[in-house]
């Protein structure tokens, strides 16, 4: 809780991790400044790129005590401005998944070597990125929790797959250890309802810790609060309650 008479600061900037193949990429990172120890959450962007919003999002986890990285998955695919980048990448197939996930893993290395780092780390993720942040909490271990945002095609019928994402991560779900939030909305179209009714259902037979939300009259991101026709404040404000109450209770 915040007290007006506190020390409050953070440290945000573009920083290089270590990636995929011992690649060089592009994150944005962000901290609050004090000895800690805080725990670390990475940010994974959405379809339409490495943009403002995550820029946005990264410095508000760290305000609210969170080491927090998001990596350029589109970084490969060169630089300019995020919708140009975006279209780039969507056009060349997409990110990889094992890049994504090799990125992901660079990131969790930087977080847990911070000497301010509690050592327990989180993935959140939006659209894309909800996909993204799903697959890298089945694939790799030791992810203390997972944040899924209105994840398309984690759920996804085999016509749907492709070179650059050749599995449905909802069929990894066997391996997942790591408590899952999950926040949709009705009026989405990738999840559908039904996509978020399978994944629950396989969720709940394999005994896996999850809790999932779903707002009526909302659709796909209704976080963004920069998009008009998307936002939906009522949504959006229980959505980010829920957010923080559950990282808290498995980072803290």
């Amino acid at each position: 809780m915040m007290q007006t008479d506190s020390y409050e600061g953070l440290l945000a900037e573009t920083v290089v991790v270590t990636g995929h193949g011992g690649e060089f990429t592009h994150a944005y990172q962000a901290r609050p400044l004090g000895p800690g120890p805080f725990p670390g959450v990475v940010l994974f962007h959405h379809r339409p790129g490495w943009d403002a919003w995550y820029r946005h999002a990264t410095r508000l986890f760290a305000a609210h005590g969170y080491s927090a990285i998001s990596p350029d998955l589109y970084c490969r695919f060169g630089h300019g401005e995020p919708d140009d980048v975006a279209a780039k990448a969507r056009a060349d197939g997409g990110a990889v998944d094992e890049q994504v996930v090799g990125d992901a893993e660079g990131c969790i290395r930087q977080l847990r070597a911070h000497p301010t780092s509690n050592g327990k780390i989180g993935l959140f993720g939006t659209c894309s990125g909800g996909r993204h942040a799903f697959l890298t909490a089945c694939r790799l271990d030791d992810i203390d929790a997972l944040v899924d945002c209105w994840g398309g095609n984690i759920v996804a019928a085999a016509d749907a797959l492709t070179p650059a994402q050749p599995v449905a991560p909802a069929d990894l779900a066997s391996d997942l250890d790591a408590p899952v939030l999950g926040l949709f909305g009705d009026d989405d179209h990738n999840p559908t309802a039904a996509d978020v009714n399978t994944l629950e259902e396989m969720l709940r037979g394999l005994g896996k810790t999850y809790e999932f939300h779903r707002y009526p009259d909302a659709g796909h991101g209704f976080f963004y609060h920069e998009r008009p026709s998307a936002y939906r404040a009522e949504a959006a404000v229980d959505g980010w309650s829920k957010v923080w109450s559950f990282l808290g209770n498995h980072l803290a």
